[in-house]
């Protein structure tokens, strides 16, 4: 009778580290951790400007924006040949990017790329690095521990409005995908508050709390809810959606009641940490099953 195989065992031994390329916030962080609890090395690309300097305890290289050429050969060099990116970026304007020799023969290439959305980038960039040899993998496929599970999660649920409110997002985010906007949305009694642009998830909750505060927005002191799903469509290897306890804070402040992302389609940095805010906060935290006629 075979013995059954563990997840360790079943970690490739001659696989080099997974790269991973670092912006601003927590993610990094949560899953430089992953990987390594998965029993697989970790070499991380700092962003400069972005990334947190707390992650230099793990192997690493700083950056620029634009250092293409510079990343692969190091990358090379470790034999390492799976990229990640996770964290926040601000979209640079084309001159601020400091690119390399190798990157710099891509210039009219990358202008061009600065046409159209994020999702249409950042695919453009992944299809980039696999002709470099380089594979561009999600956060999702070498930490997949850190996706949302489906149902609620924390001591609070929707109620009845809730759940038209989170139907009616998710609706609204499957129709505008194909215009490549935003990821989220703020919904209240099937009305639209805020969709995300440019300004990201921050920035839509920012607005819904200042909407609150001016009386441009008139609604009972908790209402609404803000709603997270991948576009369709979406290149899902470069740009999952992510809340974590910081998410929290901001609905709270927004005056939602609660969240609601895609189970299997949205990235949480710490689900304890998610878990204490929002029971501290009295919010629901819920995961809906991809296709639910909820």
């Amino acid at each position: 009778m075979a013995k059954k195989r563990t997840a360790k065992a079943a970690v490739r031994t001659d696989a080099g580290p997974v790269a991973i390329a670092c912006g601003g916030g927590a993610f990094p962080l949560a899953l430089a951790e992953a990987v390594r609890a998965s029993g697989r090395e970790v070499l991380l690309f700092l962003i400069c400007g972005f990334a947190d300097p707390a992650l230099e305890r793990f192997p690493h290289h700083w950056l620029a924006l634009g250092q293409a050429g510079r990343l692969i050969r190091l990358m090379h060099q470790a034999r390492s040949r799976e990229l990640v990116f996770i964290g926040s970026l601000v979209r640079p304007r084309i001159w601020q990017i400091r690119f390399d020799l190798k990157s710099l023969a891509l210039l009219p290439y990358v202008a061009r790329l600065f046409r159209g959305g994020d999702n249409r980038m950042l695919s453009a960039i992944a299809l980039y690095f696999g002709k470099q040899g380089v594979r561009v993998r999600g956060a999702h496929e070498v930490a997949p521990g850190l996706l949302m599970p489906e149902g609620v999660i924390g001591r609070r649920k929707p109620d009845a409005d809730d759940e038209e409110d989170i139907a009616f997002g998710f609706s609204l985010v499957r129709t505008l995908g194909p215009f490549d906007v935003g990821q989220a949305v703020a919904i209240a009694g099937k009305r639209v508050l805020a969709i995300e642009a440019a300004e990201g998830t921050s920035g839509l909750l920012a607005n819904v709390a200042a909407m609150r505060q001016s009386g441009r927005l008139r609604l009972p002191k908790r209402a609404g809810v803000l709603v997270k799903a991948p576009k369709p469509n979406q290149d899902r290897r470069v740009d999952l959606p992510a809340i974590g306890a910081g998410t929290i804070k901001e609905v709270a402040a927004a005056g939602l009641k609660g969240i609601a992302v895609e189970a299997g389609g949205c990235l949480v940095a710490d689900a304890d940490a998610l878990v204490r805010a929002a029971d501290a906060a009295g919010l629901f935290v819920v995961g809906i099953a991809p296709g639910s006629k909820r």
